[in-house]
């Protein structure tokens, strides 16, 4: 139960303003669509203005690594070395690379290739070739505040086909920040970004999606991108998240790899294409936060 304050109390955000002259106007808007049966967000997921700075400094971190990546990555050049990259850039700079032992993940970062929709393992045996597609995740933790984003690269003479489904993909997270408007549902958001993907010809993956991020690596709500309008969470300014759809040239149906328990592979063995950035929900639509 969150604790029921007092007009004239400390506002729970941490503004030290008055509850009144603070957030009791939100809440009570809050509560209003809550009493309608809309799921809406508590207040241990909304951001303060605090935790709002120390997640922006996480995310500095975390675009600056990818944007390393971006300079070094070359064909002939294998995953592993790409994981040496982010681990000894986000190290450089203060930070600690968030996949690292997480859940018992081996690596710094995840390296997706081709058919590999999302979570793989930086190897020496995966040696980037020339038509490859790769998906490099990086996630950062920053003095203790978390950041998420990853970009698709195209090594060498990649075929029309693969680079329309990347460019394709990336629309569908513009389209997706369109969406993302204080006071409307998440399944907005989802359903634009789907139906993108679907006039394209294309396919999203349903049981994989995006997140809550900021104090934790993995908060509320799951971001779904197959959805329907007028369903899902409340956005509400303060709520932060991944924006990550996984968009299949095939069918839409993935497997897990029993080898290692986390990449995730196309069922049809057709490619996959995955940009991710992380929003910041705000008075008046959005702020991106890292990409």
């Amino acid at each position: 139960m969150e604790k029921k304050l007092g007009r004239n109390d400390a506002c729970w955000c941490g503004s030290g303003k008055k509850y009144k002259a603070c957030h009791e106007a939100f809440d009570a808007k809050i509560k209003s669509f809550k009493d309608k049966g809309v799921l809406v967000p508590k207040r241990s997921i909304i951001k303060t203005k605090e935790q709002i700075e120390g997640i922006k400094a996480s995310a500095a971190i975390n675009i600056a690594v990818l944007d390393y990546v971006a300079e070094n990555i070359r064909e002939g050049m294998t995953t592993n070395e790409i994981d040496k990259l982010v681990y000894d850039k986000t190290t450089e700079l203060g930070g600690v690379p968030a996949p690292l032992g997480f859940e018992g993940f081996p690596k710094s970062v995840c390296t997706s290739i081709n058919s590999q929709v999302c979570h793989g393992i930086p190897s020496d045996e995966d040696v980037l070739e020339s038509g490859d597609i790769i998906n490099v995740d990086v996630s950062t933790i920053y003095k203790g505040y978390y950041s998420d984003s990853s970009r698709m690269f195209c090594i060498g003479d990649v075929s029309d086909e693969m680079r329309k489904l990347v460019d394709v993909t990336k629309e569908c997270v513009e389209i997706g920040l369109q969406h993302v408007k204080p006071w409307t549902r998440l399944g907005d958001m989802g359903y634009a970004v789907h139906q993108h993907a679907l006039k394209n010809g294309y396919t999203v993956v349903k049981e994989v999606g995006g997140h809550g991020i900021g104090l934790e690596f993995h908060e509320e709500p799951w971001v779904s991108y197959v959805t329907q309008p007028d369903t899902g969470m409340l956005m509400v300014p303060g709520l932060c998240f991944t924006i990550e759809p996984m968009v299949n040239m095939g069918t839409d149906a993935v497997f897990v790899d029993d080898a290692n328990d986390w990449t995730i592979y196309t069922d049809d063995n057709m490619p996959s294409a995955q940009w991710e950035v992380q929003v910041l929900v705000t008075e008046d639509g959005y702020e991106l936060i890292s990409y």
